[in-house]
């Protein structure tokens, strides 16, 4: 077994997400674990697709599967699925989530998609080309919401977004839960607007104030320092090469990566 290759464990997790694998007639199909072992060294590595090795298959068969589950919803297909069954497991904690949010440089091929840059969550400035990464942990650490915007955007503008997504559905009857019961973010999520919408949906809230608000208020110091999980949720998706520099023109398929890295983190 190679070092970024799915362990036996995982598979087993895994196998049962995946869709069905087509019947050997003819041309004999390539097996889904080996294409994906393909897509977990191109993740790790952030080589480009065409360096892949020959021991996980035609590049252009494992480049064209990922993109073709990405269009299928695949990908957010299985990374709901470990969330719901980690939910079950008693493994997902809804006391406290946290928010957060890292820019992302862009290789200078991130650029020229066919249809235009605009849409894509590429912005540009002194420092080239950029995207910010906007993340939804649970108290543990673990990846609940992942949404990208340009680089130059304010992680407000995607706070609502980030806090309406992440449903979990449970066994049985009963709505999905989806909002937490404390929220901790850091300054750059202190506004007033958002402290209205955490009250209006009974969330409460560990913000720290900026020096320009003048109201004041009890501030938990000792749960704002687990903030660490987030920040270190962070750290370890970007270990994956392919997440820490954005190489995807498109940012759908950008996104997908990253969604990628987050199922590696929930097996």
């Amino acid at each position: 077994m190679g070092r970024h290759e799915l362990t036996d464990a995982q598979w087993r997790r895994l196998a049962p997400l995946l869709p069905p694998e087509k019947p050997r007639v003819g041309r004999p199909n390539h097996p889904h674990r080996r294409i994906l072992n393909g897509m977990l060294w191109i993740l790790a590595t952030g080589a480009p697709w065409r360096d892949l090795p020959a021991q996980y298959g035609p590049w252009h068969t494992v480049a064209s599967r990922f993109y073709r589950w990405r269009r299928a919803g695949i990908w957010v297909h299985i990374l709901a699925a470990l969330q719901r069954r980690a939910d079950c497991e008693g493994q997902v904690d809804w006391s406290v989530h946290f928010v957060d949010s890292t820019i992302v440089r862009a290789h200078q091929h991130a650029a020229g998609a066919r249809s235009g840059q605009t849409g894509e969550a590429l912005g540009q400035s002194c420092g080239g080309f950029s995207t910010k990464l906007h993340v939804r942990a649970e108290r543990r650490g673990t990846p609940l919401v992942l949404l990208v915007t340009a680089g130059e955007r304010h992680e407000q503008m995607l706070f609502e977004p980030l806090m309406q997504q992440g449903q979990i559905k449970r066994e049985g009857k009963g709505r999905p839960r989806h909002r937490p019961d404390r929220l901790v973010g850091d300054k750059g999520y202190s506004s007033r607007w958002i402290r209205t919408w955490l009250r209006q949906h009974g969330i409460r809230h560990t913000i720290p104030r900026k020096r320009n608000e003048c109201r004041r208020g009890p501030f938990d110091r000792e749960l704002y320092r687990e903030r660490h999980q987030v920040e270190r949720l962070i750290n370890r998706l970007k270990q994956y090469r392919r997440v820490a520099t954005r190489y995807e023109k498109r940012a759908a398929n950008y996104l997908a990566i990253v969604s990628l890295a987050a199922i590696c983190l929930w097996l």
